[in-house]
């Protein structure tokens, strides 16, 4: 077989542990790191907290599924849509319980304009880890994107509860009376 079938054939295959195991238990570093997000005096300082949530959220079960996750990432920074898709739901199969593998699938399909399709996978990535802030400003992005403003702003809002240095902020529309 020739190199390139023999990658293609890797890449295609399922993996081959039975299952997948528990995803790491994050909830209290994730709450340490947002409590430093929430007192961060500046979006700088913020940026250094927020890459120590996404090294957490990308902290695969096991090797097996580190290595779909990151090749699903490379793929998808580098414009290979499809495949990193592909990737992501071979990752889903095999990890149904980590959030992560939903979150990029749903961002590769908010990419990819397909805002229907990523609304169920931010769906399922919040209820595995409901203060997944990515998850929930690529909710409330895709909502914007199938003009539901206002069910948007909602998640939003949730979103900047936890994180309130999000990029996102931008899209948020002010209150009268309130702080957001």
């Amino acid at each position: 077989m020739k190199p390139l079938a023999c990658l293609l054939a890797l890449i295609a295959a399922p993996l081959r542990a039975e299952t997948c195991p528990a995803a790491p238990d994050i909830r209290v570093e994730e709450a340490q790191i947002f409590a430093q997000i929430q007192t961060a005096p500046d979006e700088a300082m913020a940026r250094g907290y927020t890459n120590a949530l996404w090294a957490l959220w990308t902290k695969a079960p096991d090797q097996a599924a580190q290595e779909v996750l990151d090749d699903g990432m490379t793929r998808r920074s580098s414009y290979d849509f499809l495949a990193a898709e592909a990737a992501f739901d071979r990752l889903i199969a095999y990890c149904p319980e980590y959030a992560e593998g939903y979150n990029q699938r749903a961002f590769v399909r908010f990419l990819r304009e397909e805002h229907a399709a990523a609304l169920p996978d931010l769906d399922r990535a919040l209820a595995i880890n409901p203060n997944h802030v990515a998850a929930l400003a690529g909710k409330a992005m895709t909502l914007i994107a199938l003009g539901r403003e206002d069910e948007a702003q909602e998640v939003l809002r949730m979103a900047l509860k936890l994180h309130p240095w999000l990029p996102e902020r931008a899209f948020l529309r002010k209150v009268p009376g309130t702080d957001l």
